[in-house]
């Protein structure tokens, strides 16, 4: 079983990579993206390194294969941090030099398709960072989210505890990042409704996994970085998010019951679930459809989850995935899921 380990941390002062290991879509929409690079070098304090992929749409998989390996291999790099998602990132696994990897582990930022290096850091024993890409998180509107801000400092700059906590306020609804006037003003807020827990008559602490639910499904489907030996995951902390492309209540339940079939759920002591992003573009849900989704998401999980992990705790409506606030998790480090004080812990 490989041993799996935190890489050492960034100081203020130090440079980190971003890099485009899905889309580069910084070189068609560069104002949220010059915005993260601002904010990584006033608010905290790094001077980001950019790649030949980073602003390049179309780039072969080699060709950001090969800026990871450089962003990796760079003694003076401290971190690693993804400018965005996208939907191909799974190509570049299999052109990964796991061993240049191993011998020069760093945080890695990223979330959405960047699930796929996430798993594959994991395999390869590093823990990454689920959360806090360039042109969402960085480049958001007016501010920084002040629960996303914290959130990233800490597992950036700290080692150990962190407790995360539900988003008082929240949002899912995106405007226009070629539209100037976007970024005058903080995105609109409702309330929030805090996380819906069952199962929460225990405490149980493991290892993290999971990431994006489209992305674990496609690496699912073609075997990669998940481990042959599932008993790798055993007392460990599922957490898993929708994306943006609002997969229907039904793939939803498809996924999780193929992973159930695999024998995959039975194995997580818990499971964190993401606050659903209910709103898109091709989508444009209002509220009032928008809690329909949520609510038939949320029905698709428990029905998957009684059939293959009746006893596993859940947690609901956590902030850790597409929408706003987000809250990083460790990939592959530690997790604590309270649920008799309604408290998650998380080790970065």
């Amino acid at each position: 079983m490989t041993t799996i380990s935190y890489p050492p941390k960034p100081s203020p002062g130090d440079r980190i990579a971003v890099v485009s290991p899905s889309s580069g879509l910084p070189g068609i929409l560069p104002l949220p993206h010059e915005l993260g690079l601002e904010r990584l070098r006033e608010e905290y304090g790094l001077e980001p390194v950019e790649y030949p992929t980073t602003r390049k749409m179309g780039s072969t998989p080699q060709e950001r294969a090969d800026d990871l390996h450089a962003a990796f291999a760079d003694p003076t790099v401290k971190a690693v941090m993804a400018s965005i998602g996208g939907d191909d990132q799974i190509t570049v696994l299999p052109l990964l030099d796991r061993e240049l990897i191993r011998a020069n582990p760093k945080p890695f930022f990223g979330y959405s398709d960047n699930t796929n290096l996430l798993a594959f850091l994991r395999t390869t024993g590093i823990v990454g960072f689920h959360g806090a890409a360039v042109m969402t998180e960085l480049g958001r509107p007016g501010a920084l989210h002040p629960q996303t801000a914290g959130s990233l400092r800490a597992a950036l700059f700290t080692s150990g505890a962190y407790e995360l906590r539900p988003a008082e306020r929240w949002n899912d609804v995106n405007r226009d990042w070629a539209d100037p006037t976007t970024f005058d003003a903080e995105p609109q807020t409702r309330p929030g409704t805090g996380w819906t827990w069952e199962n929460a008559d225990r405490v149980v602490e493991g290892r993290s996994w999971g990431g994006c639910l489209e992305i674990i499904g496609w690496l699912l489907m073609a075997d990669r970085e998940i481990a042959h030996d599932q008993s790798a995951y055993d007392g460990d902390v599922l957490f898993l998010e929708t994306s943006e492309e609002l997969p229907s209540a039904d793939e939803v339940f498809r996924t999780l019951r193929n992973m159930g079939e695999r024998g995959l759920l039975r194995r997580f002591s818990a499971l964190l679930m993401g606050r659903p992003k209910t709103w898109s573009f091709a989508r444009p849900n209002s509220p009032e459809e928008g809690a329909r989704y949520a609510a038939g998401q949320r029905e698709a999980v428990l029905r998957a989850m009684r059939a293959y992990a009746p006893d596993a705790t859940i947690v609901f409506d956590v902030d850790l995935g597409h929408t706003d606030p987000q809250l990083v998790i460790p990939y592959g480090g530690l997790v604590r899921v309270d649920g008799p004080a309604r408290r998650i812990t998380v080790t970065y």
